[in-house]
């Protein structure tokens, strides 16, 4: 963390040097998320403060594993400063009691905007400022801003040198062994822009080699969790899988239904929207807004569920450069002479194109099935089950023309989880057990942090 600037950019703020106005939208606008899903009765300073993280995501198109950063950072904040007042959950990161006369709701919300502030390197001085409105002036109101700074400010200080600068996270700097064999990723080329939907650069540098290294909220290290290894590529398993992600994923592939194809697109979400673990906060909030939660129980709810998709993507990033697996698209259109698989069905096909754009990082594993699959289980124990019936549109239909007006059915959180997962496979850009794999280590870093990291006090 680099609290300079974030000083700097409050200071210059306040000298109106440079031009601040709200960076979000308010409920009722189209542009807030919580418009879309929220009924008026449920609006509440946990679901106001998470949309202004969705929507600074989308504003700033930040990246996935960044996003998932964010989200954990600004939730975690938030939580600690109100528990800190209420102390109705332990917590490990040594925040001490607050202030018993303090309002919870204005230390979360301040303290949620100090921590925004650094993670999205913006003043949120309006939104802050239109927030506290809300409360009237008292010694209540004072020393929940009060604590809130504190309290953000210790978070942000907790977070420093954790692994998450740009200095970091952008390089290898040696922490993972690249591998020298036929399976070795490089970037699969040249990207292209999906008529209609997202492009890419060509030839991009892989995203965020060190992501894998950053400090975890739950976890004891980013690879915990870490899964067994990928495939031999002269396996009879690999030509299978192979073989099925060539037919299944293509971009004209004649295999794969119509229904399968719109969960591909789905599920992709980005790179200009509020990214997956975005997504699966959305449903949080969709899914939660009316189970009678008191504002406590939602504050630790989304802590857990954003410090988890943080987890995730530690988790997802720190398998990927691990074992640094080639995607399909590469392999197939490039690579699949040098596996020396004796099946026939691994041969090259120089024309062959993903159906959805492939990242530019390695494949196994999936990031999109971690982030389902942890979010899938918070949200089931939250919620006391896991066989809901639900309905979703896309958040971010501006992305996929083809999803507007579409809405997906699912039966429980599992089977929301396993779509979402899936949906990699059919858009071509994953092996099968890049989303197995992910599933499992996605599920047990959920429960191992709803058992362990903020337990209710006896």
């Amino acid at each position: 963390m680099n609290h300079t600037r974030r000083k700097f950019l409050a200071a210059t703020a306040a000298a109106s040097v440079l031009p601040v106005a709200g960076c979000v939208s308010p409920y009722g606008h189209r542009a807030s998320y919580t418009t879309q899903i929220l009924e008026p009765q449920h609006q509440n300073t946990v679901f106001h403060w998470t949309d202004v993280a969705l929507q600074s995501v989308r504003n700033q198109r930040i990246l996935t594993p960044r996003a998932a950063y964010c989200y954990g950072l600004t939730l975690a904040a938030g939580f600690l400063a109100a528990n800190g007042i209420e102390q109705v959950y332990e917590e490990p990161f040594g925040i001490g009691a607050g202030p018993r006369a303090a309002n919870a709701e204005v230390a979360y919300g301040v303290a949620f905007s100090v921590a925004a502030e650094e993670a999205f390197q913006q003043p949120f001085l309006f939104d802050r400022a239109a927030f506290l409105k809300r409360f009237p002036a008292s010694e209540a109101k004072s020393l929940g801003v009060e604590w809130g700074r504190q309290v953000g400010r210790r978070v942000l200080d907790m977070r420093t040198d954790d692994g998450s600068e740009p200095s970091e996270v952008n390089y290898y700097l040696g922490r993972y062994e690249r591998r020298q064999d036929s399976l070795r990723w490089r970037p699969t080329g040249p990207f292209y822009g999906a008529q209609p939907g997202p492009a890419f650069a060509s030839f991009d540098r892989c995203l965020y080699p060190g992501h894998g290294r950053i400090k975890p909220w739950t976890m004891t290290s980013g690879s915990q969790f870490r899964v067994g290894g990928f495939y031999d590529p002269a396996s009879p398993e690999f030509a299978e899988e192979f073989d099925t992600i060539r037919r299944l994923g293509s971009a004209d592939s004649t295999i794969r239904t119509a229904d399968e194809s719109e969960i591909a697109i789905f599920w992709e979400d980005g790179p200009w929207g509020i990214t997956p673990p975005g997504h699966f906060l959305y449903i949080a909030m969709q899914l939660l807004q009316d189970r009678g939660l008191s504002f406590m129980e939602l504050a630790h709810a989304f802590a857990l569920i954003g410090m988890t998709q943080c987890d995730a993507s530690i988790n997802a990033w720190d398998n990927k450069f691990h074992y640094d697996i080639v995607r399909p698209e590469s392999a197939i259109r490039v690579r699949a002479p040098a596996f020396r698989n004796p099946d026939p069905k691994v041969a090259l096909e120089p024309g062959w194109l993903s159906y959805i754009p492939t990242p530019e990082f390695p494949a196994y594993t999936s990031g999109h099935s971690t982030f389902g699959a942890a979010a899938a289980e918070m949200i089931a124990l939250v919620y006391g089950r896991d066989d809901i019936a639900f309905s979703g549109r896309s958040p971010d239909e501006v992305l996929w023309p083809q999803l507007r007006g579409v809405t997906r059915h699912w039966t429980s959180l599992t089977q929301m989880a396993e779509e979402n997962g899936i949906s990699r496979l059919y858009g071509g850009v994953h092996w099968s057990i890049d989303n197995t794999e992910a599933l499992l280590a996605g599920r047990a870093l959920a429960r191992h942090a709803f058992e362990s990291t903020l337990p209710k006090k006896a």
